[in-house]
């Protein structure tokens, strides 16, 4: 067997650190092309490399149009013989192509798209992927995948497996394969910075053998194998990343040892006005146990809507008393943070422990006394909005970090609040449901505990889906219960009626009933008092409201004042009105379901059930009412959390990427289970031999790592 020569290594070598290169210095990358590269975020090699084909045509599976079956899927091949534009109605056209092979002839049909008749041309070779119908004589396809072979057909190249990117304009499927095809001649034959260990016993494929096989595959299931390698890989460079950045974190830092046998702590458990459940238990246990110990505490505490965090989060606090040390609760909005200071305040004054809250709407003669007992060390725990990051707030021996639903938080912003106090444990806590694979990989530096039961099953709530013609049903609803001196909430997904609602959507295209006006809280307000419940008092609460008026609002809703509060989802997380039992969400398909999940967990708080109404323009049937219809089935967020991150990639579900945190291009948590628990696991075995991979072993990997992740390590050191 012969070894492979020193000027063959160096060339591969050489070849993989071409991988940070700017994609503009490949073949057939320039101008346009490298402008339409980069709209579809890829502006290195590595990004062209590892950019996976969103779907494949299998041309071995082609079958002649005469023996397509009728009510089957098929992938059909053929030549373009007519195209036309129809318009059966106003605004609505059709272009519809007849494709013909050997043995017959097939009529496609694309609806809405008008620009396919310019695109699509006579005598072009299609390859179509859909369901086989028939009518008017023919057999037809309605909407199907197509790929226009173009020049690759005339010029008899033959492929067995098409690959088909996401493209752009200035960018065809077929440059994208000529550009991809050059790329892997030119620096494909990449060193594998993976320990063979690892390739071994997982049974996976090199790295240059799966970037040819997502690329250009022998078969549909070669693909897989490749992409699995390649998911595998960043699935273990995001363990290690996070790994490392806790051990940048905390280099040089001696963490706290609390006190967790304290008289504070013993007097707050007898405050407490229940008994804390067993999951509860647990949970306080771990994380002062994590307090107690010579190392820093990075844990997440996962519980759904009503489980009990708060309390189990009071313990933690006062600990932090019994030592003498100050803490900082810090939460996404100014009613959470409110409403932390109203539940927990009290309890804390029982057990004789010193607070303050800070927000935004804090006045300045107050702002100034707290930030002095602070600084000070007077005041023990401080609850806040980011206001509490401000440089006026600096704190006389932090070492508590407490941040409630921390994925809405920037990266820069949970450095900073960390960076008052060096060396403080970080307890995180969110009531939105995570599936396990989440939990591993995006938080995989964080020890996890979970509560999934809640203490108190309330009077449980009900949901129901209904079409904007039918409406009424939830306005009489709303009747029923303030009749009865209740009251109700009113979602909408705009503020305003000028707002676009862009950045609102939560779900993929296909879920979405194509509905163009969406409502805007400011204007059903409106509506609601002027013409639906002119005998109601309506209240109006979004988040282009100052923290003042804010407050001022859910204060008097608190209190009863307000009959039925339209909002905008400001009102998804904590906030905790007993008497509201009724709720309305409008254009309900433009959420996730997590944050419905979220929403509906603010009514039947109280002694009586509550009623959620989700309104939604989606005919049943269709992939929208479906997704909505899990809401009515099922009130588990564990359950709905999982089918969530099968219908949206995983940073849409958290809201990471606009959070200044990382995501994933091609691994899929939703199918690759098995894939994040091996490289959960195999990180914490490489970390725990080199926490800081500079042995020589782990150079490549750690090349690696730095040069897909390592804007995220800048940005926690600035921080």
């Amino acid at each position: 067997m012969s070894r492979p020569s020193i000027g063959g290594a160096a060339d591969r070598l050489l070849r993989s650190s071409a991988l940070s290169d700017d994609a503009g210095r490949l073949r057939y990358v320039s101008g346009a092309r490298e402008e339409a590269l980069h709209r579809l975020g890829i502006a290195s090699v590595q990004d062209l490399l590892l950019d996976v084909p969103r779907h494949y045509l299998d041309l071995t599976n082609v079958v002649p149009i005469a023996q397509a079956d009728v009510g089957m899927a098929a992938t059909i091949k053929g030549t373009v013989d007519k195209v036309k534009l129809k318009e059966p109605r106003p605004r609505f056209k059709i272009v519809e192509v007849s494709l013909i092979d050997e043995t017959g002839v097939l009529v496609a049909s694309f609806f809405k798209q008008p620009w396919l008749k310019d695109q699509i041309h006579e005598g072009d070779v299609l390859v179509l992927q859909g369901r086989i119908g028939f009518g008017y004589g023919f057999k037809q396809m309605k909407s199907p995948f197509f790929e226009n072979l173009g020049q690759e057909a005339a010029s008899g190249r033959r492929m067995r497996i098409l690959p088909v990117h996401a493209v752009t304009e200035g960018l065809s499927a077929a440059w994208m394969r000529r550009i991809e095809s050059a790329a892997i001649a030119d620096v494909g034959d990449v060193c594998d910075f993976m320990p063979a260990h690892f390739v071994a016993v997982h049974t996976l494929m090199t790295e240059a053998r799966a970037i040819r096989q997502v690329q250009f595959p022998h078969s549909v299931a070669a693909a897989e194998r490749g992409r699995r390698r390649l998911a595998y890989d960043e699935l273990l460079l995001l363990q290690l990343a996070l790994l490392t950045r806790t051990e940048i974190e905390s280099k040089g830092l001696t963490p706290p040892q609390h006190v967790v046998t304290g008289p504070h702590l013993a007097l707050l458990r007898q405050k407490l006005p229940f008994t804390l459940t067993d999951e509860q238990t647990q949970a306080a246990d771990e994380i002062l146990a994590d307090m107690a110990s010579s190392h820093l505490m990075n844990r997440l505490l996962l519980g759904d809507v009503g489980t009990g965090k708060t309390a189990v989060a009071a313990l933690a606090l006062a600990a932090v008393a019994d030592t003498g040390t100050q803490a900082a609760v810090m939460a996404p909005t100014s009613v959470l943070a409110r409403q932390y200071a109203t539940k927990l305040g009290p309890l804390l004054d029982g057990a004789d422990i010193s607070w303050a809250l800070v927000t935004g709407a804090t006045p300045e003669a107050e702002r100034k006394e707290t930030a002095a007992a602070v600084k000070e060390g007077r005041l023990c725990v401080v609850f806040g909005t980011t206001a509490i990051l401000s440089a006026d707030i600096d704190f006389a021996h932090l070492t508590l970090v407490v941040i409630d639903e921390q994925h809405r938080f920037g990266v820069n912003q949970r450095a900073l609040l960390r960076s008052k106090g060096a060396g403080a444990d970080m307890l995180a806590m969110t009531a939105t449901p995570i599936p396990r694979t989440l939990a591993l990989s995006v938080y995989g530096d964080l020890a996890v505990s979970r509560i999934q039961k809640r203490p108190v099953a309330g009077a449980g709530i009900t949901t129901k889906v209904l079409t904007p013609e039918n409406a009424d049903i939830a306005y009489g609803a709303i009747r029923d219960a303030v009749a009865h001196g209740q009251q109700a909430y009113v979602v909408c997904p705009l503020v305003d009626e000028k707002d676009k609602g862009d950045e609102l959507d939560e779900v993929p295209d296909a879920m979405k009933t194509g509905a163009k006006e969406l409502h805007a809280a400011t204007a059903v307000a409106r509506r609601l008092q002027e013409q639906v419940f002119p005998e109601m008092r309506i209240g109006l609460l979004h988040g282009r409201m100052s923290a003042a008026q804010k407050d001022e609002v859910m204060g008097e809703f608190a209190q009863g004042r307000i009959d039925v509060l339209v909002s905008t989802t400001v009102i998804e997380v904590g906030v905790d009105v007993p008497n509201a039992t009724v709720m309305i969400v409008f254009d309900a398909d433009r959420f996730g379901l997590a944050t419905l999940h979220q929403l509906r967990g603010r009514v039947g708080r109280g002694s009586i059930s509550g009623s959620v109404y989700l309104i939604a323009a989606a005919k049943k049937g269709s992939p929208a009412r479906e997704r909505l219809a899990a809401l009515e089935k099922t009130s588990d967020g564990a359950e709905l959390a999982e089918l969530d991150l099968k219908l949206r990639h995983e940073g849409e579900l958290l809201g990471y990427r606009q959070s200044g945190g990382v995501s994933l291009r091609v691994a899929d948590l939703a199918r690759d289970v098995d894939l994040v628990q091996y490289a959960y696991v195999d990180a914490r075995e490489i970390a725990a031999a080199d926490p800081t991979l500079d042995a020589p072993q782990d150079r490549l990997l750690k090349d690696e790592m730095q040069r897909r992740f390592g804007g995220y390590f800048e940005e926690v050191e600035r921080a």
